[in-house]
């Protein structure tokens, strides 16, 4: 393919993009680094972020050009020979979608960047680990993850604006926050909508078809992104199927490998393997205890699917406990995921309440009627409750977690 065709290529997508919603990462990014990566789940807003930063910056300049690098008309093209056509013909920005479904996409990018005066932005799939594609290309990049729509996210795509706030602003001050919300929406509502609905931008395009959506992400990053990526036989796709709605279906899981082995057929030295595959692809959380911390050959103590959305879209017995569940640990997770501290305490499993957070936060997730029967006489101990609009003490309303960012 030749640089005017690419050219209009990405004219006719920058004409579809809207700038009047930006994800929570936009103004996150750093964008004068000369070289950026965006990872993230299929579907959570990755191409729009990079399509409306270059609408935004340099419209239809031509010192800026946008490619999708799973068009198969480019696999036996170089790379880096058409970011140095781009750059002598005046090229100043060139953003690469979809790299991991290119051959040794990390070799031409980090030849770009030594070689070349370009800045770069690329995108890729949340299973990419950068580190162990290339040493030298990941101290070079700035890494950023772009993670599904938080609560206030969801609400805000559908023109009620509201700030987000700090763990700590939550925890002293949830009344007044929840009273200034609940002013001006009805938050329950929303919530339950958005448990169902709300964890992707294209709900924007009618709850309808949300669901099959999400089934063809999920396929395409069993089936695809695996393959592309971790060369993960197909065979071992439908493994991978039951797995997956093996932990939909279940109340907040607590893993046997043993019986993960039997029900799916995998060997147990792969269970731990495919969990931890599952979890970079943003498919499931996996919370270890404290005391197990990084071992990833130990069992976690509990699994939840990634967001609740999965577990309606694999399964319609969505166990109520488990998506209580899911949301939390999910808005928690991504919230935190923006600090790159050296090492990630941001959530274990508490042997008293449910979750530990931050190393100093205790909570217990349940509906309405939750009692501090398990997290009595516990300092700095929450209960985040399903069910209320406004909490009392140490009950904290559980959609008001989904303000965090």
């Amino acid at each position: 393919m030749n640089l005017h065709k690419l050219f209009e290529d990405y004219l006719v997508r920058l004409k579809k993009i809207k700038l009047s919603h930006k994800r929570y990462l936009y103004k996150k990014i750093d964008f004068s680094q000369k070289l950026i990566s965006v990872l993230g789940q299929r579907g959570v807003g990755k191409t729009t972020l990079m399509l409306q930063y270059l609408k935004e910056n340099f419209n239809n300049s031509k010192k800026a050009l946008y490619i999708s690098l799973d068009v198969p008309a480019l696999a036996s093209a170089s790379l880096f020979e058409l970011a140095k056509e781009f750059e002598q013909y005046g090229g100043e920005l060139l953003v690469l979608d979809e790299v991991h479904k290119y051959e040794n996409w990390a070799g031409h990018i980090k030849q770009i960047y030594d070689q070349l005066e370009l800045k770069v932005i690329f995108s890729g799939s949340s299973i990419l680990q950068i580190q162990k594609q290339d040493s030298d290309l990941s101290r070079r990049c700035m890494i950023y993850h772009l993670e599904n729509l938080s609560f206030r996210e969801y609400l805000l795509f559908q023109g009620k604006k509201f700030e987000s706030f700090t763990l700590e602003e939550i925890l002293t001050n949830h009344i007044e926050i929840a009273q200034e919300i609940g002013a001006k929406i009805k938050p329950l509502p929303y919530f339950k909508e958005y448990l169902k609905y709300g964890a992707y931008p294209f709900f924007l395009e009618g709850f309808e078809s949300y669901h099959q959506k999400i089934i063809q992400i999920l396929n395409t990053i069993l089936e695809s992104d695996l393959t592309y990526i971790e060369n993960i036989h197909i065979k071992e796709i439908k493994k991978l199927k039951k797995l997956i709605y093996l932990l939909a279906v279940s109340v907040p899981f607590v893993p046997n490998i043993t019986d993960i082995s039997q029900s799916t057929s995998i060997s147990r030295p792969k269970v731990y393997d495919y969990l931890e595959l599952l979890e970079r692809a943003k498919i499931i959380n996996s919370i270890r205890s404290k005391e197990k911390g990084y071992n990833l050959l130990a069992k976690p103590e509990k699994i939840v699917m990634q967001n609740p959305n999965l577990s309606f879209a694999v399964s319609k017995d969505a166990n109520i406990g488990s998506l209580r569940e899911s949301f939390f640990v999910n808005q928690i997770k991504n919230c935190f995921e923006l600090e790159k501290s050296f090492l990630d305490e941001t959530i274990y499993a508490s042997k008293k309440g449910d979750y530990l957070v931050n190393n100093r936060y205790i909570f217990e997730i349940g509906g309405k009627n939750k009692s501090y029967k398990q997290i009595e006489n516990l300092n700095n101990s929450f209960i985040a409750a399903d069910d209320i609009e406004l909490g009392f003490g140490n009950k904290i309303p559980l959609w008001l977690f989904g303000f965090l960012y």
